[in-house]
This record gives structure tokens, C-alpha cells and sequence, in this order.
């Protein structure tokens, strides 16, 4: 378990660091200048003798552009998207910057695909990619786990994040269990060669937030490097609650090049959070709002206060130009506590009466792993071949404990059309334990890939992981231990198609599997939840290295789905599926010098096909059937104006579900976004209206209590002043 971080010393080790860090920017720039002259004067013999050790390093993809042409999510490989035979969305840094975006919510808006199913009762973040919710939450490939949702407990940070990465289908041959819809990297930054100095102060209508971003040289000859990312951010809640969000936040990590061929990095991930346990609000039978939507249903004072640290390495090392071996291991611990809650359960949509029990939660996650994996390029014959062979470990220590009754002394009930919150609530020891458990999870996958140029226009990748899940589960109640285990073999294979070199024509075949966790009423442990599905899309660059678009059809099916056992009251049997069918689009990149665009639209059929019950053929919760985003920038390039810029955006979602019954069903809605910023030399200025007409709509619906959905935001203005050295 972690233990409780001491925030001053954590900032006072943050201070020392960043001074630390930033003394090689004040190195003599005459070493430069006599560097430059010995080069000139050099024989050639001696600078291809210096060529041969030199180690170019990236510093980071330009700032100004929206397309990104790599991504290492699909193949865990540096791979071309052209060459990629899977439908993938890159969000970059510029993006984020200009919209000025928060939250992973906000920058997945523009996403094509992706739904946000809420914040799961404040206890992890859950989206729905391709119409499957609890999507993976990766961190550079490492997985976030966590009590709920597909994240951990706590929300990661956006401050820190280089780009964000969807990969859309099927992708446990790869990553291992996970739901078939895709699944969500978010890409951190890295070490820059060159000093790099960054203060923002972010301000608006409810919330200010001060940040860094430094990065540079630690050492004379530029073989370590070091980024520090840290901030703070205070927000007013939109709804009426007593207590505010409050985040701190700070990400150090340090690179060394130990060689030309061998490199190391560590990291370090911190972040604390104090905020409102807000559990949305409530809806009536026909789907309408029916109290104010700053109303709190729960009780005002109710707060959840979360921890998170992450410790990494990264270690590389080339054997040869064609040959490299990765080795990364994260260890991860996420931990959240309800204080006493009034936690809502029953809603009377006829009398406004709200059942709410008393509930105290605490919860403790521990993630421990390790993956490796070995890369080479080499031919056969005229073929070339990119191989990945990689293995994948991970122990999983899980500890959660619900206090709660549904006897009357622990039992509340409010009028939400005049709530009182007066009643008292009782001390935590005196609720008695409902359930805990303390599980133990061991995960194992070994994989095997290879990208294979048929032709200089023809690309066939293949893949095929093998997985084993053991769970060991004690009820803390009866210290009742349950043991289950599952394996899988999940294949995936595409191919990509050329015509011309600015288009690809690409078809895939993958699989997914995902254990389900208990037993059915026989005892018996229920099968794993089985995906598989097939895409077939376009990729065209529309203007060479500015501005791309990709089109795809998919069609996705889940089985052994957990559904109602039909001679067993209150019992499951997993014999449900589900499918989820239908075309995203997206197009991103620089139309006209200034003029840049990220756009994207889906259409999902996403039903029930098989059931125990009469809801065959209904929609699944929350997701739906039209989806559209658009975000638009120009800067005037030259004149008395030059560095001025503008922005517009929407985002639409269509009506969508609240349960598998389809009893209701949340609105649509079409917000608008503007923006106006200023850049000139090392200063940014920025303003941006999210929600600008105000309207009043509900962005999630995430199905775990009945008719409780989560509001949008209001009108939100967010200034922003940046200074780069």
C-alpha cells in the first residue's frame, strides 16, 4: 500500500530539482562556438569517425502541427499510419493547448468512436470505444487499473500528455484482456536535448491553475536529460456542493543515453486529488431533467479524496541498426476513500422521493509490471520483415471495504424537489461491513507479430498472443478464498493495399477476450467475454505531410456476456452477445498554412442479440447512433496581426440509452466552442468559451443506478497566459 505523501516535501523537492535542472542552460555558449570550429577544421577521416557515435535525439514533434504521421499503440512499433492495417486517432499537444482542454473527457471529444460513460460515482473514468464500454486506459502502454471504470480511481492528467493515441477493434493480441471496441493510450512527454522552460497560469469563470514544464540537458556532453511537469489546480464545483476540486500534480522524469546503442529512463507520476463525491443528478420516466442540475442529490458535504503514484524505468538497447531489445516495468498504486456518503439507490420519479444509503468506502490498488519484448528487421529474400516477439507480466493487489445497510438507521430519503440535508450522518465504525474483498490477480502474455512488405505497396502484418489469467479472491467478511483462472489465443491479422502512395486500403480480422469474474448459481466459474471483429478502411493523405483523413467499417461482436439466469432468481449464466456495427471518420492536419482542423463523425449500431430476457434487439446504455465533432483554428501569418489567432468548434451526440431495458433515454445535444489566442516570441495568450450558449444538456450515462445521469458543464471561460524560455 502506499503510504501518505508529504505535499510540502514533495514541492520542496520539485523547487530543488527544477533549479537543479535548469543550470545547463547557463553553460558558457563559447564551448558552441569552439565545438563548431573544430568540426570545420576537422579531417574527413575524423568526422566520420565522429558520425558513428553520434545519437541524434528528438525533440518532440512540431509544436504547431495537428498531424501526427506515427503511433506505437497499434504495433508497439514506431510504425507509419499509412502502413498500419487498423483504424487509428492521434490527438497531439497542439490540440489540447488550443482548446485548452482539462480532462481526458475533453480531449477525447474529438475522437471519432469514443463515448464517455461518466465518472462512475467519482471512482474511475469509463468511455466506450466502437460502442463497448470499460475501454482500456493505458499510460505509454502500461495499463491503468483500478477499482471501476476502465481507468483506476483516480484521473490522469492531461498536463503531462504529448499526444493521446485511439486504437479503434479489437487489440488484445497485444495488450491481453480487453473489451473489443479499441482501447485509449495516453502518451507522456519526454526529455528535450534542448533547454526548455514553460510557465503557464490558466484562470477562468471557476477554476485557476498554475503549471510548469521544464526540460533540458543535466549533464555537460547532453547524455541526461530531464522533464519536470507540476502543477495546481483549484475549481469551483457547477453543482452545490460545500467543497471544490483541488489537484496536485507533479511528473519528473530523467533519461540518460548510457551508449550510442543503450539508453535509460525513469519516471515518476504524483498526484493528489480532494474533490466532491458528485453523483450526477436524476431523470424523469420520459427522459427529461426534473430539479435545477446544480441540485445535489447526495449530500453537499460529501467528499472522496484520492492518491496516485506511478515509478517506472524504460530501458533500451540496440544490438544492432536492425535488431533492439525493450525492457519497461511500472508499478502503480491508486487508492480513493469515501468519508461517510449518502449514496443514491431508489428514485420515485412520481414523488421526487430519493432512496440514499449511508456509505463509507475505502480502496487500495496495487499494479506491479513488467513487459519485454525483443524487435528486428531483416529480409527474406526480397520480403522484408518487421518482427516483434514480446512477454508481458503483471501482479495486481487489490484491497476495497464497503461499509453500508439498508436498515432504516443507515437509510436516508430526499425530496429532491425540496431537499433537506439536515439529517446527521453516522460515525464510519458504526456502519457495518456489506462486503470486501482482497484480490489477487497474476497476468501472463506472450506475443508474437510480424509486419511483412510483400511489396513496396503491399504490407501484411500478422499476430498471435497467447494469455493466462489467474484470480485469487478473499471475502474479508468469511476469509472465504475462491481461485479462478482463464487463458486465451487471440489472433489478428491485416493487410494494407497502395494504389498510389498517398492512399492506403487496409482490412483486418481480430480477436479480444476478457475474463469474467464469480460463479454462476452451480459454483461453476463463468467463461471469459470473447470479441472479434473486422474492419476494412482508407487512409488518405490528402496534402503531403499536412493533413490526412481515415475512413472505416466495422463490425464487432461480444460474447458470453453476463445476463440473468432464468431459473435462478438473482443468479447469472454467460451466454449473452452483443454487436456493435457501423463507420467513423476522421480527418485531421493543416488545410492552408494557419488553417488547421481535427473533425470526426461515427455511426453505431450497437445492440443486444442474444439474451435470456425480451431486450433483444435494444440499444446498449449510453451509446449513440450519431456522434460528430469538429475544431477548427486559423493564425494570420503575416501583417500587423501576425500571430493572432481564432477558433470555432461543436460536438454533437445523439440520444442515447439510460438501461439494457431502454425504459429512457438522455437528449442529444450540440454544444459550441470559440477561441481566441495571440502568439508572438515566447509569449501565448489564450481564451476560450466552451459551451458557449449555455445550454443546458446531459453529457453521460453510464447505467449503475437507476435514471442518475451526469450533467454537462455550463458556459466554462478559461484564460490562459504562457511564457516559453
Amino acid at each position: 500500500m502506499m503510504t501518505v505523501v508529504n505535499r510540502v516535501l514533495l514541492t520542496q523537492l520539485v523547487g530543488a530539482f527544477a533549479l537543479v535542472a535548469m543550470q545547463p542552460a547557463l553553460a558558457d555558449v563559447n564551448e558552441i562556438e569552439r565545438a563548431a570550429i573544430e568540426i570545420e577544421n576537422a579531417e574527413p577521416t575524423q568526422i566520420a569517425q565522429a558520425s558513428d557515435s553520434l545519437r541524434i535525439v528528438v525533440t518532440g514533434d512540431n509544436e504547431d502541427s495537428y498531424l501526427v504521421p506515427t503511433a506505437s499503440t497499434t504495433t508497439r512499433t514506431d510504425t507509419p499510419l499509412r502502413d498500419i492495417p487498423q483504424s487509428i486517432q492521434v490527438i497531439p499537444r497542439q490540440v489540447i493547448e488550443d482548446q485548452q482542454a482539462t480532462s481526458i473527457e475533453d480531449v477525447l471529444n474529438n475522437a471519432a468512436s469514443v463515448t464517455f460513460l461518466g465518472n462512475v460515482d467519482s471512482q474511475g473514468l469509463n468511455f466506450a470505444v466502437r460502442g463497448f464500454d470499460d475501454a482500456p486506459l493505458l499510460r505509454d502502454g502500461f495499463r491503468l487499473l483500478g477499482f471501476a471504470g476502465s481507468g483506476g480511481a483516480t484521473t490522469p492528467e492531461v498536463a503531462n500528455l504529448e499526444r493521446v493515441e485511439v486504437l479503434k477493434g479489437p487489440a488484445s493480441v497485444l495488450y491481453g484482456q480487453a473489451e473489443p471496441g479499441g482501447l485509449i493510450n495516453l502518451v507522456s512527454k519526454q526529455p528535450l536535448s534542448e533547454p526548455y522552460y514553460n510557465l503557464q497560469l490558466q484562470g477562468g469563470n471557476r477554476e485557476i491553475s498554475p503549471s510548469v514544464d521544464l526540460s533540458g540537458p543535466l549533464s555537460e556532453d547532453g547524455r541526461v536529460l530531464y522533464r519536470l511537469n507540476a502543477l495546481y489546480r483549484h475549481e469551483d464545483s457547477v453543482r452545490d456542493y460545500d467543497s471544490n476540486f483541488d489537484r496536485f500534480f507533479v511528473a519528473p522524469t530523467v533519461s540518460w543515453a548510457i551508449s550510442d546503442r543503450t539508453d535509460l529512463s525513469l519516471n515518476l507520476e504524483y498526484i493528489d486529488d480532494n474533490d466532491p463525491a458528485d453523483f450526477g443528478t436524476v431523470l424523469s420516466g420520459d427522459g427529461d431533467t426534473i430539479i435545477p442540475e446544480d441540485r445535489v442529490i447526495n449530500n453537499p458535504d460529501d467528499t472522496i479524496a484520492k492518491e496516485y503514484l506511478s515509478l517506472g524505468y524504460t530501458f533500451e538497447h540496440r544490438f544492432s541498426d536492425n535488431w533492439q531489445l525493450r525492457n519497461r516495468f511500472s508499478f502503480i498504486s491508486d487508492e480513493f476513500d469515501y468519508s461517510v456518503i449518502d449514496l443514491p439507490f431508489f428514485f420515485d420519479d412520481t414523488t421526487g422521493t430519493l432512496g440514499r444509503g449511508f456509505v463509507d468506502r475505502d480502496s487500495d490498488d496495487d499494479v506491479y509490471a513488467l513487459y519485454t519484448n525483443l524487435q528486428g528487421e531483416f529480409n527474406t529474400g526480397s520480403v522484408e520483415h518487421t518482427l516483434l516477439f514480446g512477454v508481458d507480466v503483471s501482479r495486481t493487489e487489490g484491497l476495497s471495504i464497503t461499509r453500508f445497510s439498508p436498515t432504516p438507521e443507515f437509510t436516508t430519503f430526499l425530496d429532491v424537489f425540496n431537499p433537506d440535508y439536515s439529517t446527521p450522518e453516522p460515525d464510519s465504525e458504526s456502519i457495518p461491513i456489506a462486503f470486501g474483498s482482497d484480490i489477487k490477480t497474476n497476468r501472463l502474455g506472450i506475443y508474437v507479430q510480424d509486419q511483412i512488405d510483400l511489396l513496396d505497396n503491399l504490407i501484411l502484418a500478422a499476430g498471435l498472443r497467447y494469455d493466462t489469467v489467474d484470480q485469487e479472491t478473499t471475502n474479508v467478511l468469511t476469509d472465504l478464498e475462491t481461485d479462478q483462472f482463464d487463458d486465451s489465443i487471440t489472433p489478428r491479422i491485416g493487410i494494407v493495399y497502395q494504389p498510389i502512395e498517398p492512399v492506403s486500403l487496409y482490412a483486418n480480422y481480430a480477436q479480444s477476450f476478457n475474463p469474467n469474474t464469480g460463479t454462476d448459481a452451480q459454483g461453476q466459474a463463468f467463461d471469459s467475454q470473447e470479441g472479434e471483429g473486422f474492419e476494412v478502411g482508407v487512409r488518405a493523405e490528402l496534402i503531403e505531410n499536412r493533413l490526412a483523413a481515415t475512413l472505416a467499417y466495422f463490425n464487432i461482436t461480444k460474447s458470453n456476456v453476463l445476463v440473468a439466469d432464468p431459473d435462478v432468481a438473482f443468479a447469472f449464466i454467460s451466454t449473452g452477445k452483443q454487436r456493435s456495427r457501423g463507420i467513423d471518420f476522421d480527418i485531421t492536419g493543416e488545410i492552408l498554412p494557419g488553417w488547421n482542423i481535427v473533425a470526426s463523425y461515427a455511426y453505431i449500431d450497437a445492440e443486444i442479440t442474444e439474451d435470456t430476457t425480451d431486450i433483444v434487439g435494444n440499444r446498449l446504455i449510453g451509446i449513440p447512433e450519431h456522434s460528430a465533432s469538429l475544431w477548427t483554428t486559423y493564425q494570420i501569418q503575416s501583417g500587423d496581426l501576425e500571430g493572432l489567432g481564432f477558433g470555432l468548434g461543436f460536438n454533437f451526440v445523439d440520444e442515447r440509452q439510460g438501461d439494457l431495458a431502454n425504459n429512457f433515454a438522455a437528449d442529444s445535444y450540440f454544444t459550441t466552442n470559440a477561441a481566441v489566442f495571440y502568439r508572438q516570441d515566447n509569449w501565448r495568450l489564450g481564451l476560450n468559451i466552451n459551451n458557449l450558449f449555455d445550454i443546458n444538456y446531459i453529457e453521460s450515462v453510464d447505467g449503475l443506478n437507476f435514471r442518475q445521469v451526469m450533467p454537462g458543464d455550463p458556459l466554462t471561460v478559461r484564460a490562459s497566459v504562457a511564457y516559453t524560455f
